[in-house]
């Protein structure tokens, strides 16, 4: 009998060792997990939080302070989706890892900015376009970006036929007119811009500006909203291939694109962040 009892009581053990392996890693359906930056991204989707809620559903989201981890983790199916990149940063990633993700929809776009280190407008009208020294993203898109606001404020001329689609990089550029580019990891150009010497120029994404402090009405310079480049490198809602049409992802979208959202980045950024739907 003592046998019996102890064999029955391992038979339940065991079956409930199973039920509890199966439900390991399967995902909760009415819970949105999305991987961001802190800003603005973060701050956005935070928007929507009560919105979800009211449709049955409940939105987590991580911070990352990296342009590498949120990919690698929506990969590996730690998030759902993830909000902190723009199309041209996650085609590359995929083609430099292997990695299959895609985008969903365009929610902001976040124009560079041309900082200086203790440089006025009124200096930066009045001076020539020579011998600066100007620091600038180095990661692909980045870089672009950056090399097409030197060329578009004249401190550079780029090679004939580069377009804002291109991976560029400083080998791009056919004059520098006798400045010095030195390229920099995006995250830390504003900390390295405050140590270097007064003149120093550096072109910034807006979510660092956003978060060192900088306010965007100081800027010398930034990209013009009407351009490829601001259709091109708006952030985007991504996730693993093959979840583009999950229900929890469209009620995430439906609900980032929305009066309430657009008006909230309006107001909230000054132009740091500007919304890249209509409503």
């Amino acid at each position: 009998m003592k046998k019996f009892i102890a064999f029955a009581v391992s038979a339940i053990l065991a079956a409930g060792l199973v039920l509890s392996l199966g439900s390991c890693g399967k995902k909760d359906e009415k819970t949105i997990v999305v991987g961001a930056s802190s800003t603005p991204h973060a701050e956005i989707l935070e928007q929507v939080k009560d919105v979800l809620k009211d449709k049955g559903y409940t939105l987590k989201i991580k911070i990352f302070d990296d342009y590498v981890l949120p990919d690698t983790a929506l990969e590996q199916g730690d998030l759902d989706a993830n909000y902190f990149q723009h199309e041209p940063y996650l085609t590359d990633f995929n083609r430099q890892n292997g990695t299959h993700l895609v985008a969903v929809d365009k929610i902001h776009y976040e124009p560079l900015g041309l900082y200086g280190k203790n440089v006025t407008k009124e200096d930066y009208a009045a001076q020539g376009k020579t011998g600066k020294k100007i620091i600038i993203p180095s990661d692909g898109s980045n870089c672009t970006r950056a090399l097409f606001v030197l060329g578009q404020e004249g401190f550079i001329t780029l090679k004939d036929g580069v377009k804002a689609s291109d991976s560029l990089s400083d080998k791009d550029i056919a004059d520098k007119n006798g400045n010095e580019i030195i390229l920099a990891e995006a995250s830390i150009i504003p900390a390295q811009l405050k140590e270097s010497a007064d003149g120093t120029l550096a072109v910034i994404n807006g979510n660092y500006a956003l978060a060192a402090g900088l306010n965007v009405k100081d800027a010398l310079a930034s990209e013009n909203a009407e351009s490829e480049a601001a259709l091109l490198y708006a952030n985007i809602i991504a996730v693993k291939a093959g979840n583009e049409n999950a229900e929890k992802i469209k009620v995430l979208v439906a609900a980032l694109k929305t009066k309430a959202v657009y008006d909230y980045i309006v107001r909230a950024y000054s132009g740091a962040v500007l919304p890249s739907f209509s409503v």
